[in-house]
């Protein structure tokens, strides 16, 4: 009996995905819940298990091919384990079909009837774009030093004619490669234009010395290690540390509802970390009631299913706060963007050995990381940020703190 391999539901408002590899090929035996094929949406990749065990007998879409949810990726005839070993042992699945290389869009911009005068930063007056391009977007033109060619574009795709996904460009160079955005790279960048456009943004910085933290990795690690099966980190001591300050600056973990602001009193910390298919941000649920070998348990997992593309749409979503730690790069300062709807984000960078001024004013070298905050100041006050990010670092700079909740 052929059994349907479905696109599996991809989250909330997310209606197509794009098909990434086959895992298995045509004629392979699979089993039940064994990845099949993957499928990447606007929000995250995901892995397709197979709903029985048997064999995949068609692959109905291609690598590269835009699917709905819901939509049937191929067929399995279920419970044919054991003859498709016997084939495969005299015959070989056949090969998939090559999907097309990608071309780049080439919807030409119709001719005008009389060659184009040049330009000026500008619209017409009276035109439709006169109100369509904002003096946010004049000012974005000019720092990017666009184009009047790159101009006429923005001006036709606001007048409807065109769009810029389908407007001619030159075509790639002979040492060049146009390669087209992943949905999950264009929901990226769609979000961040987003959150800069819609949200007044500042960045304040602090340091802090990470001299006690080390030290308490130097001297409990291994047994720490050794009872909770999970090597003893850094974010644990950042997330807990977050948690305590958000529960006395609300704000920090609120979000704006239109005219409104909507504060939250659960705490559930998102973590960046690298996944195969770029960066994402899987939350750690009610991060307020875990321990530290809970909160490093549950970053280890995230990582690894990221890393391995299995990371879930429940994984990605209803954060409150986020903290990026950019140091692991080797950054040693940055100003993170916030992560939308959320109202604040908080960096992490490298730690590096430098002289400070000590209590009794001699010079000493401690392992010190600068620590930045990026937060909506329509409704965080700098007072109220500022102070977060001392309250943090007050935390770091003593960790017994936090494990008496003094």
């Amino acid at each position: 009996m052929a059994v349907e391999l479905k696109v599996p539901s991809l989250g909330e408002s997310v209606t197509q995905a794009q098909v990434g590899p086959w895992l298995k090929k045509e004629g392979e035996a699979v089993a039940r819940d064994e990845p099949v094929v993957e499928v990447e949406s606007e929000k995250a990749t995901v892995v397709v298990p197979a709903p029985v065990a048997g064999v995949l007998r068609k692959v109905l879409r291609q690598t590269g091919e835009t699917v709905a949810v819901g939509q049937v990726l191929g067929e399995i005839e279920a419970g044919a384990v054991a003859e498709a070993s016997a084939t495969a042992s005299t015959k070989p699945p056949p090969a998939l079909p090559t999907p097309p290389a990608p071309k780049a869009p080439s919807v030409p911009v119709p001719t005008p009837p009389a060659p184009p005068k040049p330009l000026s930063a500008a619209p017409p007056a009276g035109s439709p774009l006169a109100t369509r391009l904002t003096p946010a977007a004049r000012k974005l033109l000019a720092e990017h030093a666009l184009g009047k060619g790159d101009l006429l574009r923005l001006f036709e795709a606001a007048a409807g004619k065109t769009t810029l996904a389908t407007a001619e460009f030159p075509a790639p160079g002979p040492r060049e490669r146009l390669v087209p955005m992943s949905p999950l790279r264009r929901t990226v960048a769609r979000r961040l234009l987003e959150a800069q456009d819609s949200a007044a943004i500042l960045t304040t910085f602090n340091e802090v010395d990470m001299s006690r933290v080390m030290d308490l990795r130097e001297r409990y690690g291994q047994a720490f290690q050794e009872k909770h099966g999970i090597k003893l980190g850094f974010m644990g001591f950042f997330v807990k540390a977050a948690v305590e300050a958000l529960a006395a600056f609300p704000s920090v973990n609120a979000e704006v509802r239109g005219d409104a602001v909507l504060f939250k009193d659960h705490y559930d910390v998102g973590v960046a970390v690298g996944g195969g298919k770029g960066l994402v941000v899987p939350v750690i649920r009610d991060a307020d009631q875990l321990s530290l070998a809970q909160i490093e348990l549950s970053i280890a997992e995230l990582a690894r299913r990221a890393r391995e593309n299995r990371i879930t749409m429940e994984d990605l979503s209803g954060g409150t706060f986020t903290i990026s730690n950019g140091g692991i790069y080797g950054s040693m300062l940055s100003t993170p963007i916030l992560n939308t709807p959320q109202s604040a984000i908080l960096g992490l960078h490298k730690i590096q050995k430098k002289p400070v001024v000590g209590p009794d004013d001699t010079v000493v070298v401690r392992p010190m990381m600068y620590l930045a905050l990026s937060y909506d100041h329509r409704i965080i006050d700098g007072r109220e940020a500022v102070t977060f990010l001392v309250k943090v670092k007050e935390l770091i700079e003593e960790p017994s703190r936090l494990m008496l909740d003094v």
